[in-house]
């Protein structure tokens, strides 16, 4: 499976795997300063509303929401197009090819929130975080991956790049579905007309993206009102931005794709992860973890992410539907799949959604994505540095 490395791949690789370490210093900070003399400051600021437009036209916003809601947009239209990109012509192109990764990603999202469920089965309120341990972020779980070098065969980590860009197919589809709010009609028919105008854009092969901008961030304004998270419009105009058909025709999305791809690994995703990632930490301990949320997301994405990655896949190999990586052995291969349990941006991002109702639970969301991340990140790590090379 997965026998060679494209170009596209070399420069996602190299770019997801240096903002992994941004990642962790950003959320390593947001952590230090939520626990300093700063710490009010800190949220205060995040808690601060800014107004932007002009005299009554525009959009009230608090800073937390701003990052979450309008600079994730951007996360989400670049993930969007990288998973267009890929499915058009690149790793998951393939049916065959892309069907291990599929399985992978199906397990590593269903067994997780199956923990999830399981640990907090009868209480209405906490069971809507079902989707947190279910998300695998790119950059932290790649970054590992790049600290280990060449004991990682590339066939692994092309692998991991599939199975975690299916993921977030996964989770754009699971926040549109199950976690929009009271949904006001009149706005999804102009979200819809937004949407029209784009396609017709994309069917004449428009390649000026200052128009596809225009739109999209009307379509944005629209979504943010309709109850739909804001967010999925960035997903919605991504899928409207043309590709090539042949080779050497030129592509937009590439060209966006590219552009835009420093300034959301080393600019929005660092922001978002000091943004989210603060809490205090006063008074933690063992107990801590033990309540209902936490005890949830840990367990979720440190045991059932691996249990399920590794089971779904290990059956597709085994019933031949897919082939195990090539150079990769059942150890690394496991490995790879206690990576997956780095949750992180999506978790966290995940967790704003399913508690916005309630965010007395959100310090025991970000307990259990950073403990479950950090059990899933050593151990992961070790068990591939003491794997055999094959």
């Amino acid at each position: 499976m997965l026998r060679y490395l494209s170009s596209p791949f070399k420069w996602f690789f190299k770019l997801e795997a240096a903002s992994g370490l941004v990642l962790l210093i950003s959320a390593i900070l947001a952590l230090i300063v939520s626990n300093s003399d700063l710490s009010n400051v800190y949220f205060e600021t995040l808690n601060k509303y800014l107004f932007i437009g002009i005299n009554d036209f525009g959009i009230k916003l608090s800073v937390l929401h701003w990052i979450n809601d309008a600079l994730m947009a951007i996360f989400f239209f670049f993930v969007t197009l990288e998973i267009k990109r890929e499915f058009i012509e690149g790793e998951l192109s393939n049916f065959k090819q892309a069907m291990l990764p599929i399985m992978g990603a199906i397990g590593g999202m269903v067994v997780p929130a199956l923990v999830y469920i399981f640990i907090n089965y009868g209480d209405t309120e906490t069971l809507r975080g079902w989707a947190i341990p279910s998300a695998t972020d790119i950059a932290f779980s790649l970054g590992v991956l790049s600290l280990l070098g060449s004991r990682v065969p590339i066939s692994l980590k092309v692998f991991l790049t599939a199975l975690a860009i299916i993921d977030d197919l996964g989770a754009i589809i699971i926040i549109a579905f199950f976690y929009t709010g009271d949904l006001k009609i009149h706005y999804l028919g102009l979200i819809v007309v937004a949407f029209i105008l784009l396609l017709i854009l994309n069917k004449f092969n428009v390649k000026n993206f200052i128009l596809y901008l225009l739109i999209g961030i009307v379509m944005w304004d629209f979504t943010h009102q309709s109850g739909i998270h804001a967010t999925i419009a960035g997903v919605l105009l991504a899928t409207t931005i043309p590709h090539r058909k042949k080779p050497k025709e030129f592509s937009l999305l590439i060209k966006i794709e590219h552009a835009i791809s420093p300034y959301v690994a080393f600019g929005i995703m660092p922001l978002f992860a000091f943004a989210n990632a603060g809490v205090s930490l006063e008074g933690l301990s063992l107990s801590s973890f033990m309540s209902k949320v936490p005890l949830g997301i840990l367990l979720g994405l440190f045991l059932g992410k691996q249990f399920g990655v590794f089971i779904f896949s290990y059956l597709s190999i085994k019933f031949k539907l897919a082939q195990m990586p090539s150079k990769a052995n059942w150890i690394n291969f496991y490995g790879v799949g206690v990576l997956t349990g780095i949750g992180f941006t999506m978790s966290l991002f995940v967790g704003n959604l399913a508690f916005i109702d309630n965010m007395s639970y959100m310090d025991g969301v970000k307990i259990g994505v950073l403990g479950g991340s950090l059990l899933s990140t050593l151990f992961g790590y070790f068990l591939i540095l003491l794997s055999p090379k094959k």
